[in-house]
């Protein structure tokens, strides 16, 4: 599925590529009054009463927990991990979600891949400074790095960071 021979590390997306996610944004923009053509944790982060932002916040990670715990594998994120692995290049998780909800759905699924960079630990993409983080850690030109995703964020953050991609 992938071709090895220019690519020397994997970092993936966690939703809609490795794991189903029936997280409806429909719904949670409603819920906080945020327009549809701005995103969600850029509208939270810019609000300015302090209650307000907290409690948006919350909401948020209220529905990406109860999301969590549903997802499961999807076919092809799963083939693809497998395929690297037997490659044996280093993996890695870069998310929007939460901390706490990555942590969910990694271990329901047992996902093979400890280096994980969430929204707490990054800024969010499409900011490609997770990514770049991680291939630094690892020693290799981004170049060299695969970024797999399943959004236009996913693809704007490979570009940005010098990075291959793959939609799925």
């Amino acid at each position: 599925m992938i071709d090895f021979s220019d690519i020397d590390g994997v970092i993936f997306d966690l939703d809609g590529t490795l794991v189903e996610s029936d997280l409806n944004f429909h719904n949670i923009r409603e819920k906080l009054g945020c327009p549809k053509e701005v995103d969600i944790l850029t509208f939270v982060e810019d609000i300015q009463d302090d209650t307000q932002k907290e409690a948006a916040a919350a909401f948020i990670v209220e529905q990406e927990l109860a999301d969590a715990h549903g997802a499961r594998w999807l076919t092809k994120g799963k083939a693809l991990v497998e395929d690297s692995q037997a490659q044996g290049v280093p993996m890695a998780i870069v998310t929007r979600n939460s901390r706490s909800a990555t942590a969910i759905k990694i271990e329901t699924n047992q996902i093979p891949i400890t280096t994980v960079i969430t929204r707490e630990d990054a800024p969010a993409k499409p900011d490609p400074t997770a990514l770049l983080k991680i291939a630094a850690n690892w020693g290799l030109h981004p170049s060299r790095c695969l970024y797999v995703g399943d959004f236009d964020y996913d693809r704007i953050a490979a570009e940005r960071a010098g990075m291959q991609f793959l939609l799925v």
